[in-house]
């Protein structure tokens, strides 16, 4: 029974990972709540990733699979955006994940993976994403360090959603008028569920993935690659 560790995981795409391998995996759950997360193969550990220290004692000496969850949708014009909200957007998407990153290195088995979350605007210029596409834009190029010099022994992938119905994009799809404009942007003329997003996520942790590394992976609708309207 594999042990994976994720930070973040009581909400949105972090739950739904964990709903697809509670029954067959050891996992470790580092989140400020623990809503949901009631089952004999969890184990939740208290964790605010902006202030507290993981505690490693928690964690069993091998981990076989990593993913990072935390993220922020701030989207406003360039010159609405404050230097805090970039600090900020930084903190939370990448240094808090450098950070747990070096705790855990360490524990790292062989052939295991690491699984990070970036947007499909870093790749595919979108106006009012300069903050969340700077932030995300530093995980993929990480990412892609981080898969070079730990290869072969650790695989490090990224996955780059479009606009997913999770609680963190509540503010953007609180209706039905919302909801249809934004899924019309899509070329599958619907926002992400987060099943889409978890499905790729269990993947990438899973053997069948064994010889992919250093990828950045569009699970978007085909926003990125397609102009169909």
């Amino acid at each position: 029974m594999k042990n994976i560790l994720l930070i973040g995981g009581s909400h949105g795409i972090g739950l739904t990972i964990i709903e697809q391998l509670k029954e067959s995996h050891k996992i470790y759950v580092a989140s400020r709540s623990n809503d949901s997360l009631d089952h004999g193969n969890i184990t939740h550990i208290p964790f605010d990733v902006t202030k507290d220290e993981l505690d490693l004692s928690k964690l069993p000496e091998q981990i076989d699979g990593f993913v990072y969850c935390p993220g922020s949708i701030n989207l406003k014009p360039f010159k609405m955006m404050s230097m805090d909200t970039f600090t900020e957007d930084m903190q939370l998407n990448f240094f808090c994940l450098v950070k747990v990153v070096k705790e855990i290195i360490g524990r790292m088995s062989d052939d295991s993976s690491m699984v990070f979350f970036s947007t499909v605007a870093v790749g595919t210029g979108m106006p009012f994403h300069t903050s969340v596409a700077a932030a995300k834009g530093a995980i993929e190029g990480f990412a892609k360090s981080m898969a070079a010099e730990y290869a072969p022994k650790t695989r490090v992938n990224v996955i780059a959603p479009s606009l997913v119905d999770t609680p963190l994009a509540k503010r953007l799809l609180n209706n039905d008028k919302k909801r249809e404009a934004m899924g019309e942007r899509h070329p599958m003329k619907r926002v992400g569920e987060t099943s889409d997003i978890a499905n790729i996520a269990v993947f990438l942790l899973s053997d069948k993935s064994s010889w992919m590394t250093g990828q950045i992976i569009g699970v978007d609708g085909g926003l990125s690659t397609l102009n169909v309207n």
